[in-house]
């Protein structure tokens, strides 16, 4: 079975490694894929991708196309790829507007599977059009490691609090303003707060094993993998209560789960650090493994989805 990946390579390191990893995983159930990275950002550079996948779609065809983000999709779909299988990540259905009235007409009327991340983006979208599959942490990747080694891989002072915040604090929808005004309301002298910016995912595991505690504080997520990956490498969280965190978390000690208000993120903050200082690390990775969120356990989920579609379109 051959599949086309339709998604965005506009990002500096091409696409998103979460695709990616999904990607991989997939190889292991025997699944191929051919990918098409869509280059042009903004509503131009989509407008043209358009019609250059129509010309790709002329002298190519696959069994089943599978776009990710909403963006994508809908140039996925005014191309002419059917059957399209969609998944939405979380800000391409969360920020509302043309592109979320789009992406609930199309699930209902043209995709022949939409898959959310979490329960909240189903029902946004129409619970009865949407198959709820997070994506899967790589497990050999992110993993626990020693603290002392990686601080030294990445030049970190071995007596030094590290609070990471996971994100790139660019980005205005990860909220970097709430976790540092919360984390200087603490007035810390041997703690230092840091982030995640430029950073090739193969490293991200060092800078999260290196750290005493991983921090996000996003206005809204999907289901976000950087949680998972967080988890797995067992350690003590703070988060802010979007997307499906409280249900990863779950009553997981370590993790913390906080309003937006910085007072209590603060207050949360604490917690974690005493944690971390006590225990050190939690048991989020075997969270992970019961939830079924390994990379390659999600990827069987969906191969069984590009199974069924294929039956139904042979039944035609």
């Amino acid at each position: 079975m051959k599949i086309l990946c339709i998604c965005s390579q506009n990002r500096e390191q091409g696409i998103s490694p979460v695709i990616l990893n999904q990607i991989n995983a997939l190889k292991k159930q025997d699944v191929d894929f051919d990918i098409y990275g869509i280059k042009g950002k903004g509503v131009q550079g989509y407008l043209r991708a358009i019609f250059s996948l129509r010309e790709f779609l002329k002298n190519n065809s696959y069994p089943i196309y599978h776009a990710h983000y909403g963006l994508s999709a809908i140039v996925a779909t005014l191309a002419g790829a059917r059957p399209l299988i969609v998944s939405l990540m979380g800000s391409d259905v969360k920020e509302g507007g043309w592109q979320q009235w789009l992406i609930k007409r199309f699930a209902k009327r043209r995709w022949a599977a939409t898959i959310t991340k979490s329960e909240e983006l189903a029902d946004i979208v129409g619970r009865g059009y949407c198959k709820i599959i997070p994506n899967g942490v790589d497990t050999a990747l992110f993993k626990p490691m020693s603290q002392q080694e990686c601080r030294e891989k990445l030049n970190l002072e071995q007596n030094k609090t590290y609070v990471l915040f996971a994100a790139n604090p660019e980005r205005p929808e990860k909220n970097f303003a709430l976790a540092k005004q919360a984390f200087d309301n603490l007035n810390l002298k041997q703690a230092k707060l840091i982030y995640l910016k430029d950073v090739p995912h193969n490293e991200i595991p060092l800078w999260m094993n290196a750290v005493d505690v991983v921090v996000l504080t996003s206005l809204w997520e999907g289901s976000p993998n950087v949680v998972k990956e967080a988890m797995a490498c067992n350690r003590p969280l703070v988060v802010t209560n979007v997307g499906d965190v409280a249900w990863l978390c779950g009553d997981l000690e370590g993790c913390f789960v906080s309003g937006f208000d910085e007072i209590e993120l603060s207050k949360n903050f604490n917690r974690c650090l005493k944690f971390s200082e006590n225990h050190h690390s939690t048991k989020g990775r075997r969270r992970i493994k019961n939830l079924g969120l390994d990379a390659n356990q999600q990827a069987i989920k969906i191969v069984s989805l590009y199974n069924s579609l294929l039956k139904q379109h042979n039944d035609l």
